[in-house]
């Protein structure tokens, strides 16, 4: 029984899938204008980024937990195998955290970390995405040994089922809500989803009656990198948060906190959050570049592609711009979903939107362009993660319909710049990625189709300088 204990532990911080295409949500997309421009909103300022670091490793954001002691001995083991501990509370991996409740309690839970980090050339870039997801395996079983382990262990009235309860309500919550179809896709989106329904929208606390419904087919998408939301006006893909970007960013908060009154704290310390992210730097690229070519590069990027995604050097611009999706014409069920969601109308009657510093929803019909900065370490491309390499990108007609790659590392293509994958011939095979399942297409974004083939590896060796 602990050996299997341990092991769901361990499972619990990369969770969750299934195969149902029931319920694809539908949303009207149509426009007329090809493009917007996102205005910015007033953001918190005076934050320390040391805090702020310090308070993502071993805060208390998430509210409640598993009890520390069920998880000691694995996560002793599991940080000696990670590439870096988390060694702010505790000797253990660097995607987990453990903290006290307000009854004193020691929990463990997952960390920002669990998604926002991830290895190159075997060193962990914190704020990278976490191309290594598996959300493919159900936990409600799990879930399920937990609780009943939490009642032989300790009982119903025991200070450690009362620093494990809400955890508790709001995971089995989602174990069926974010089950992906794909592998290194990430359901954050769902979660928040999943868990904000239990939520009253006022005062954040838990109940057992929906606020509204979700859809049963769940849509996930690519991480995107930490170090570009310093120049974004709207977070997310679609651009749909507004306003306040520590309330945005606090969203992990919803597995587990207990009310709103705990979640003024933890707004309160993501000032510091967001002050450590606005300093974050991506990484640079590791490789040779040719200087010469990533001139000649530059400038056709600038022609081409610059009024989306911006300029960079000494100049540096950002223009903010969502574009219609008649436009992109990428896959369009995370539009689609972002459109429809209950979530929205909860999120702006409730707790987020009312108090002070506002945030909110605004759905837009098309996708944001994003900035560029460190795009070689940030493969795959598309906001689902449809494309594994820059060269596949800018030249639609060889992007794989089915392909497969390792990622326990970012085995990395210099020439390609991105993923090294094997095409496959059909979806078949743990790791391999369907571009035929609905929400995961790899079409759009053909742009770079215009250009000849020499012109595409320019701007492929400029684009490693960013």
């Amino acid at each position: 029984m602990k050996k299997k204990l341990f092991l769901g532990i361990g499972l619990l911080f990369l969770l969750v899938a299934c195969h149902s295409y029931k319920n694809i949500p539908t949303a009207d997309t149509s426009t007329d204008w090809k493009s917007k421009v996102i205005p910015p909103s007033p953001q918190q300022q005076g934050g320390d980024p040391e805090k702020g670091l310090q308070y993502m490793f071993s805060g208390e954001y998430v509210g409640s937990g598993i009890p520390y002691e069920l998880f000691e001995k694995q996560g002793k083991k599991l940080a000696k195998k990670a590439p870096l501990s988390n060694n702010f509370n505790e000797d253990i991996p660097y995607f987990v955290s453990v903290f006290e409740v307000a009854n004193g309690e020691k929990v463990v839970s997952g960390n920002c970390f669990s998604c926002h980090a991830a290895t190159v050339n075997g060193e962990v870039i914190l704020g990278l995405g976490n191309y290594a997801s598996d959300f493919r395996n159900n936990l409600s079983a799990f879930g399920k040994a937990i609780k009943t382990t939490m009642r032989v262990k300790y009982g119903k009235d025991s200070p450690e089922w009362a620093a494990y309860e809400n955890f508790s309500n709001f995971f089995a919550a989602t174990t069926d809500a974010i089950e992906t179809h794909q592998v290194g896709v990430n359901p954050a989106a769902r979660l928040a989803e999943a868990c904000m329904k239990q939520r009253n929208p006022i005062d954040l606390t838990y109940s057992k009656t929906a606020f509204y419904e979700i859809d049963d087919y769940n849509i996930a998408s690519d991480v995107p990198p930490l170090w570009n939301a310093k120049k974004k006006n709207a977070l997310y893909y679609t651009g749909i948060g507004r306003g306040d970007f520590t309330k945005l960013l606090m969203q992990a908060s919803v597995l587990g906190s207990p009310d709103s009154t705990h979640a003024r704290t933890v707004q309160q310390n993501f000032v510091d959050v967001l002050a450590w992210i606005n300093q974050l730097e991506p990484p640079a690229y590791p490789y040779p570049i040719d200087k010469a070519l990533a001139s000649e590069g530059k400038a056709l990027f600038e022609d081409h592609c610059s009024k989306c995604h911006g300029t960079y050097g000494e100049v540096e611009t950002y223009p903010n711009k969502v574009v219609a999706l008649s436009v992109i014409q990428t896959d369009p069920l995370y539009l689609n979903y972002a459109m429809t969601s209950g979530i929205t109308d909860w999120y702006n009657k409730s707790w987020f939107a009312t108090s002070s510093p506002h945030s909110e929803l605004r759905s837009y019909e098309g996708y944001v362009a994003p900035p560029l900065d460190g795009i070689w370490a940030t493969a795959p491309y598309l906001h689902n993660g449809a494309v594994p390499t820059l060269e596949d990108l800018l030249n639609s007609e060889q992007r794989p319909k089915f392909w497969q790659r390792d990622i326990s590392d970012y085995d990395f293509d210099e020439q390609k710049v991105g993923w090294k994958y094997e095409v496959k011939s059909n979806g078949s095979g743990k790791k391999t990625y369907d571009t035929t399942i609905p929400g995961y297409g790899n079409m759009g974004h053909y742009f770079g189709d215009k250009l000849t083939s020499s012109e595409r590896k320019a701007v492929i060796e400029y684009l490693k300088t960013l």
